[in-house]
């Protein structure tokens, strides 16, 4: 397993990388990354059904679509993204949780205990979701990601991920609510605490440890860049739905 970190916090870029790294490479990745404020929307959904137009607008927030199906999501720069790539493995189906295992296990090393729900999903104990994921499989190779509240404003997610102009007759995949809460405060609620750089570095540190793998900045590529500028800046992929 190599594992990646973007310096950038574009969320068109870091979208474009997780392509590249999709379809260019044959080797197990594990791709690391921290976006600035955006709503991340599924391949297969309704902008207008999902999001906030006005909201995110008024907040600066950017609205990409990513290649993989499922919910709407918020980004923001309290968030930890993880991206799993691999090869198809004849002995595991693609629709099992597993890819989520190295996760649990390094939360459970930095005290935080968390469960895999119904939708592939990482809950605490008390009931909120920390982290949410998607997939997309295409010539023999298999993308799960997903992301890690930390300090994610959830005013900010709350308000971008509700429409007020829906349109029902635009079919798309719909999203699904859930009750969610940062790590952050579910160490405050135990008299602990956290900041935001040391919480990464520790994760950072725990998943080098569970994989025997020094982590590798993410190189700059006139490739990804062409994604960037083709497809993940361009309103015609973004707004399609």
């Amino acid at each position: 397993m190599q594992i990646i970190y973007s310096t950038s916090t574009s969320p068109a870029f870091n979208l474009a990388a997780e392509e590249f790294l999709f379809t260019n490479r044959q080797d197990d990745l594990l791709f690391l990354y921290v976006n600035e404020s955006s709503v991340i929307i599924g391949s297969n959904q309704v902008i207008r059904n999902e999001v906030n137009l006005e909201f995110c607008k008024e907040n600066n927030i950017q609205i990409v679509r990513r290649i993989s199906g499922g919910g709407a999501v918020y980004h923001d720069l309290g968030n930890i993204n993880f991206c799993f790539i691999s090869n198809n493995k004849a002995n595991q189906s693609t629709l099992s949780a597993d890819f989520l295992l190295p996760v649990v296990n390094v939360l459970k090393v930095l005290n935080i205990p968390v469960e895999i729900g119904k939708r592939k999903d990482l809950w605490l104990p008390d009931g909120f979701k920390i982290s949410g994921t998607a997939s997309h499989i295409s010539n023999n190779r298999v993308l799960h990601h997903g992301t890690l509240l930390f300090e994610t404003n959830l005013d900010h997610l709350n308000k971008s991920l509700q429409s007020h102009d829906k349109d029902l007759s635009l079919k798309g995949t719909a999203s699904v609510p859930s009750k969610v809460k940062n790590i952050r405060d579910y160490f405050l609620e135990k008299n602990q605490d956290l900041n935001r750089n040391d919480f990464k570095q520790n994760l950072i540190k725990q998943i080098e440890i569970y994989y025997n793998a020094q982590i590798q900045n993410l190189s700059y590529s006139t490739e990804i860049q062409f994604l960037v500028d083709s497809k993940y800046s361009k309103v015609d992929w973004n707004f399609k739905k």
